[in-house]
């Protein structure tokens, strides 16, 4: 097992734990007002409830359905931009994504829910990509994922000691470097494709995380519509046979390129899910405004 599947393994039970705590913590329900209630000898009352919500539930049913056929996307009547914006004055402040998750993590590639965004330029994808690869919370990750590949000896042609944890840790932060510029720069400018992550913020829990891994294989472009990911899949895909020029030969196989790959999409697919839930575990858990 290699140490980032690891990490994944690690990551995801984490991410469970959270999910479940902050579920707990909704389930909170406010009490009704006994104003509310209504009694038996109150029947006037409750049919006139009936019919008044009978009345409004076409539109009400209408408005879901207008709803669920509108997908989170970049807002094509502004002009593109190279600010990494986050939010609008459309977004609920419950449903704000900050530009951490528990303050070290960089989250500069989601967008809040119900957000209106202009569309990303290739410069602000470059700015995407270099804020993501070279954030300082970036070396620490970096430093984790080196620290237990040399403890597992994952790559012996990178030997031990101080000289061998170097080793690990350039390839590691190499790795991450090109699959960031593939992924979150190169091909999105090339097919015109918005590499952030447009959260849903609506719906059950299932709902949610399945619409989350489901941009790992589709994703927003810059006019608005979708298409399949090429940007994640292909993205990565370049990026593991690229690392085959500098791991050496042992590492340079089929299986090790194809294990890199299926690693970060993995790793990517958790990310989103994170990202999904975050605003709801930072206010339900941590009562963050």
């Amino acid at each position: 097992m290699t140490p980032r599947l690891k990490l994944f393994l690690l990551m995801s039970a984490t991410v469970s734990l959270i999910l479940l705590s902050a579920s707990l913590f909704a389930q909170e329900h406010p009490l009704v007002p006994a104003s509310l209630t209504v009694l038996p000898n109150a029947p006037s009352e409750a049919v006139a409830q009936q019919q008044s919500s009978s009345t409004q539930q076409p539109s009400s049913s209408a408005q879901s359905g207008a709803q669920k056929q509108q997908e989170p996307g970049p807002d094509t009547k502004l002009p593109e931009t190279s600010k990494l914006e986050q939010s609008s004055a459309q977004t609920p402040v419950s449903l704000e994504q900050p530009k951490r998750i528990l303050w070290v993590i960089p989250n500069y590639r989601a967008v809040s829910a119900d957000a209106k965004v202009p569309p990303l330029d290739a410069k602000g994808k470059f700015k995407l990509f270099f804020d993501d690869s070279f954030d300082y919370s970036t070396f620490i990750y970096v430093g984790a994922l080196a620290g237990i590949g040399l403890a597992e000896n994952s790559t012996p042609e990178f030997h031990q000691g101080a000289a061998g944890y170097g080793r690990y840790y350039w390839h590691v932060f190499a790795d991450q470097a090109v699959g960031n510029a593939f992924t979150e720069w190169m091909v999105p400018v090339v097919l015109k494709q918005d590499p952030r992550y447009f959260t849903k913020g609506h719906g059950g829990l299932f709902n949610r995380t399945g619409y989350a891994i489901s941009r790992l294989v589709v994703t927003r472009t810059d006019s608005g519509g979708t298409a399949p990911n090429f940007s994640e899949i292909v993205g990565n895909g370049a990026a593991a046979g690229i690392s085959s020029f500098y791991y050496p030969s042992q590492e340079r196989t089929w299986t090790k390129i194809g294990q890199r790959w299926l690693d970060q999409i993995a790793l990517d697919g958790v990310f989103n899910v994170v990202k999904e839930f975050w605003p709801d575990i930072a206010h339900s858990v941590f009562h963050q405004n």
